[in-house]
């Protein structure tokens, strides 16, 4: 269970005598944007998904989704869930291959999950946070629990605080790996996604964040746990910038109940990646020659005070382009700095980078989420390679322009080709750009850009 390396106490139901949880208020944009000062894309996405947990057909699912949404879930894992031997390992697969096929599989039955289940799917930077504070709070007011699952410790330690702020009467525990609220009876649990083990049936909403990161996305364990960590009378909401496709498709469809929310809370489009022509990294690096496209780019958006996410598909990219960009650009040599997943000092360069003692970070898809920096623009370096699909590459584009200050930042597609993953991230960005006009949110169209 993330860092832990002891045995955890199963939560089956709650630990208290069950308190009768009556079927959460509907509600309406306005009220929600007045209280909770919501923007009205926000609000009416808050209100959607308020009056889906309010709906008696919710309680008696009035769907079932195709079977394909299994294996876009729980990945390609669970088709190899067939053991051939009883042993306690093949047990464990056979009851979780039995569950996932119940949950998602059968086409003439109503899904477990995902006929109770909600879509968020809300642009980088929409301000999903505020949008979930009004259903926990109408749950926790109608008498209800709540589980918020998150992939990372950071953004759990970082969503803490502002729970604590936004619920100051609830009872609230925080669990991650070698935390002390292990075994808290709490109200409104805040976690990270493997401490779904710990429950069974003991929340009436799960809030499962990032549903497309790891570890959740392709892990079929996980999606086990999600799916019995819930009453059977709950419900789910699913939060994603970028949904799987299936889920997409679903959505479409009308066969997911769903909420889009097509721009940032601030009111501006998003940043259109520009196209950066340039060769390979391995070959320049090897020669330590960096482009000059690049350098001057890099130089432009240093020079107008912003800070730089230079993303690399490889780690060991990461140093020698340190090494590299200190020789050429123009400013303190300590400024520039690198990181990855195996840099122990990640978490103190990115505060280093909060603070703006970091001007540019190389770093890897480790910070494609999780990371705001106000005034920032956005470099993904090879992103033509096999690594960057298009969820990853709209993640990391996502890295700039989400302050009201500098609501177009830069973000550039530095590579040698031109991929279906580029064009598919401009084309996501762009129609999402395209459907906040139409809908009212923005004041004139989103910037075209360069892809």
């Amino acid at each position: 269970m993330g860092r832990s390396r002891e045995c955890g106490l199963l939560v089956i139901g709650t630990l208290e005598r069950e308190r009768s949880v009556s079927r959460p208020a509907a509600a309406n944009a306005g009220e929600l944007a007045a209280r909770w000062g919501l923007s009205p894309a926000q609000a009416e996405a808050a209100a959607a998904a308020l009056n889906f947990l309010a709906s008696p057909g919710r309680w008696l699912p009035p769907f079932s989704p195709d079977a394909s949404v299994l294996s876009s879930l729980a990945g390609p894992g669970y088709s190899q869930l067939r053991p051939s031997s009883f042993t306690l390992q093949s047990l464990v697969a056979k009851r979780l291959a039995n569950l996932l096929s119940s949950t998602f599989g059968r086409r003439n039955e109503r899904s477990r999950l995902s006929g109770r289940t909600f879509l968020l799917w809300a642009v980088t930077g929409a301000g999903k946070t505020e949008m979930i504070f009004p259903l926990i709070d109408s749950v926790l007011a109608s008498g209800g629990r709540v589980l918020i699952a998150t992939p990372r410790r950071d953004v759990v330690l970082e969503l803490a605080p502002r729970l604590s702020k936004a619920f100051p009467d609830a009872k609230r525990a925080v669990l991650y790996g070698g935390s002390a609220d292990k075994f808290a009876n709490a109200e409104l649990t805040l976690a990270t996604t493997h401490q779904l083990l710990r429950f069974q049936g003991a929340f009436d909403l799960v809030l499962i964040d990032e549903l497309d990161a790891y570890p959740y996305h392709n892990n079929p364990m996980l999606h086990y746990a999600a799916a019995k960590a819930g009453k059977k009378a709950g419900a789910t909401v699913l939060l994603s910038a970028t949904p799987p496709a299936e889920l997409k498709r679903q959505a479409v469809r009308g066969k997911l109940p769903h909420a889009r929310v097509p721009v940032r809370h601030h009111g501006f489009p998003l940043p259109v990646p520009r196209r950066l022509p340039v060769p390979g990294a391995a070959r320049w690096l090897q020669a330590a020659k960096p482009p000059h496209r690049l350098l001057k780019a890099l130089a432009q958006s240093l020079d107008r005070g912003a800070q730089v996410f230079l993303f690399v598909p490889v780690i060991r990219f990461v140093e020698p382009l340190v090494e590299l960009l200190r020789l050429h650009l123009r400013i303190r040599p300590d400024s520039i700095q690198g990181t990855s997943s195996e840099d122990e000092a990640r978490t103190d360069k990115v505060d280093l980078f909060r603070e703006k003692r970091i001007r540019l970070l190389v770093t890897t898809t480790i910070l494609e989420r999780g990371v705001t920096i106000p005034k920032s623009d956005v470099f993904v370096l090879d992103a033509d390679k096999p690594l960057f699909d298009a969820a990853a590459l709209e993640q990391m584009a996502g890295r700039a322009g989400r302050s009201r200050d500098d609501p177009a930042g830069r973000v550039y597609f530095a590579a040698s080709s031109w991929t279906s993953a580029q064009r598919k991230a401009c084309r996501e960005i762009r129609g999402m750009n395209r459907e906040a006009v139409r809908k009212g949110y923005l004041s004139a169209n989103g910037r075209r850009g360069e892809c």
